[in-house]
């Protein structure tokens, strides 16, 4: 224990003639360290409050569902204001594959997420039975 206590003061294991830095020079960069510390907390909170509280990842898009096609294939339906975006993702790739307006609430509460319109389903069918008659 006395060994460790030695080894993290180095000062106090040397003769008070050393040149070595002193017990002060160590408290002070402690000191420093933490206000550097407190002072990215201190940025961090200010940030939040200017822009209201949001989080990274917390903007206008919401994604409402998705489907696997494959082990690397998926499609999304994503919420962008008052319009859902159909996206198709792949490895390197991500695209737009069509566009429609916000769909309605199957339920009444407004804390429940929105249902795609069976029109979409409908859509997406016919594009997945066009894409294997063309394979």
């Amino acid at each position: 224990m006395l060994r460790a206590l030695i080894f993290l003061l180095p000062s106090l294991a040397h003769a008070s003639d050393s040149p070595g830095p002193g017990f002060g020079a160590y408290v002070q960069a402690m000191l420093a360290l933490a206000f550097i510390v407190i002072l990215l907390l201190g940025a961090a909170w200010l940030a939040r409050k200017i822009t209201g509280g949001k989080g990274f990842g917390q903007g206008g898009v919401k994604i409402i569902g998705g489907v696997a096609l494959g082990p690397r294939e998926r499609v999304v339906l994503i919420e962008a204001g008052d319009t859902w975006l159909v996206i198709g993702i792949v490895p390197g790739q991500i695209r737009t594959l069509h566009r429609m307006p916000r769909g309605t609430s199957g339920t009444t509460g407004e804390d429940a997420p929105p249902v795609a319109p069976a029109a979409f389903a409908d859509w997406l069918k016919t594009i997945t039975e066009r894409r294997r008659e063309d394979s």
